[in-house]
């Protein structure tokens, strides 16, 4: 299959931004973290707490922790996913053994939390921005989400505060606090670096394709989606498509419509709260659905 020079573009850039992101997160915990016993969450944290009590290499714990969780999400997410979570880990894994050598930026327990929570952000937003992935955890909780419809931030939060409840038993309360603390302040940054990166979001897309998109966000993603009747003052009739869906398949979404129908129009919005149940499965778009499709086409 031939590949576009567009799309081409489109990874290249994709690769330097989980690059450069995986770089500035590699260099907020050796520089800010490590050095002030303050954890990251998810397997990255355990990665710390194994450091301090056995002395391996970080760089080397952080890959073999995360490398089963990536293998199993790899299989429902795509090679794509995996080539890039695999990317994201390598450049992330040497940095991290370059950093661990450098002099530490500071030892004040405040201001490590503070910039080591920030930059962390920073470069784990752009990781995920640009559709790579540095945890595990992040993986295991979409699938959580697939199978058993478990929220996805919900999930990370709960494996998080066992993670920090252990920091507290091994390190002292003190050092739980301010992992506690700085992951707070690493997620909040990292939700303004992924622009909309709330739990679960809204996308209405209008297109003239919305039989093949609403086909492959179900093969893909496993969502459905819901089919409006719309009018634009100058554009004519138009299909409206409706979907909710997770901040971590945005990525995935955004690339599905465009590979299909640049022109088509999305809006990304938040969702505060969803009531009722939302139909989600996985496999191929039932025939009946199809058949719907196929009728608001014409």
């Amino acid at each position: 299959m031939k590949i576009s020079k567009k799309r081409i573009i489109k990874l290249l850039i994709d690769f330097l931004g989980i690059g450069t992101g995986a770089v500035i997160a590699a260099f907020a915990i050796e520089e800010f973290l490590v050095p002030c016993t303050i954890l990251d969450g998810g397997v990255v944290g355990i990665s710390i707490i194994v450091n301090h009590l056995t002395g391996w290499p970080l760089s080397i714990l952080t890959v073999l922790l995360n490398t089963p969780f990536i293998l199993i999400g790899s299989r429902k997410m795509g090679k794509l996913f995996l080539v890039k979570a695999v990317y994201a880990m390598i450049i992330f894994s040497i940095f991290l053994a370059v950093f661990g050598r450098m002099i530490n930026l500071t030892e004040q327990y405040l201001l490590a939390v503070c910039f080591g929570g920030v930059i962390l952000g920073i470069g784990a937003g752009l990781v995920i921005r640009f559709g790579g992935c540095l945890d595990g955890t992040e993986t295991v909780a979409i699938l959580l989400n697939k199978k058993f419809k478990l929220p996805v931030g919900q999930t990370v939060l709960i494996f998080n505060i066992l993670i920090f409840s252990a920091v507290g038993i091994i390190m002292g309360l003190d050092r739980a606090m301010y992992s506690l603390l700085t992951y707070f302040i690493t997620s909040k940054v990292l939700d303004i670096v992924e622009t909309g990166m709330e739990q679960t979001k809204a996308a209405m897309i209008i297109t003239d394709d919305a039989k093949i998109i609403a086909e492959r966000i179900y093969e893909r993603l496993g969502r459905t989606v819901t089919i409006m009747e719309g009018e634009g003052l100058v554009s004519g009739k138009k299909v409206v498509m409706y979907c909710v869906l997770t901040r971590f398949e945005i990525y995935e979404l955004k690339d599905i419509i465009k590979s299909i129908d640049a022109s088509a129009f999305i809006a990304i919005s938040d969702v505060s709260e969803i009531i009722g149940n939302h139909v989600k499965k996985t496999g191929h778009i039932p025939p009946e659905t199809a058949a719907k499709l196929s009728e608001n086409d014409k």
